[in-house]
């Protein structure tokens, strides 16, 4: 099998991002955005997903946040869409229950190549660590478009905004995980009536 492997550069005068995936790896990591809270929820992503990802990010955190957490889910979605190629053998579709403590999320997606998120979740906390939780709605938003995919993300329980949040990028993980794996049955068709998936 090809390995399903790419790099990303991403510059601009807000941020500059280099990215490497596997998607065949063990969920090794090293990542650097500057904003520590954020920089935990990838390495999450990354480990239960089982994707290789180094990802670094040097941006404009003296105007704030927004623009480097916006960028690293745009360059991650456009390292993973590469990595997958014309998408032959994927399953396609995942979905996880991911609890944590009190916290319960439900994350499915499809990598259909039409991006669509809906965000049903409520963060109680403005502020994790230094993170403006605000924005996580925009990099789940930012990220499946570049993907290329519709995810759904919803809430079922929660009250710590700690546990909210990490419940949803590990649901994410596990779900990516499965949509990413080859399925042997049909390891060189593409899971599509239509014998594409667009994107």
């Amino acid at each position: 099998m090809t390995a399903r492997t790419a790099s990303i550069v991403r510059k601009t005068n807000e941020t500059d991002i280099s990215v490497e995936v596997n998607l065949d790896g063990t969920g090794q990591y090293e990542i650097e955005t500057g904003i520590g809270f954020f920089d935990h929820m990838l390495e999450q992503l990354s480990r239960h997903s089982l994707i290789d990802v180094k990802l670094s990010c040097k941006g404009d955190l003296h105007i704030d946040q927004h623009h480097t957490v916006e960028d690293c889910g745009i360059a991650l979605g456009d390292a993973i869409h590469k990595a997958l190629g014309e998408k032959r053998g994927i399953r396609r579709y995942g979905d996880a229950l991911s609890p944590m403590d009190e916290a319960l999320t439900r994350v499915a997606l499809d990598i259909s190549g039409r991006p669509f998120t809906v965000w049903k979740v409520s963060i109680p906390q403005a502020r994790l660590g230094e993170m403006d939780t605000e924005l996580f709605p925009h990099w789940f938003h930012s990220f499946a478009g570049s993907v290329g995919m519709t995810l759904h993300i919803e809430q079922l329980s929660g009250e710590n905004s700690h546990h909210i949040i990490e419940s949803c990028f590990k649901g994410l993980a596990r779900a990516l995980r499965t949509a990413t794996e080859i399925d042997q049955r049909k390891a060189d068709s593409v899971p599509s009536t239509k014998g594409v998936l667009g994107g």
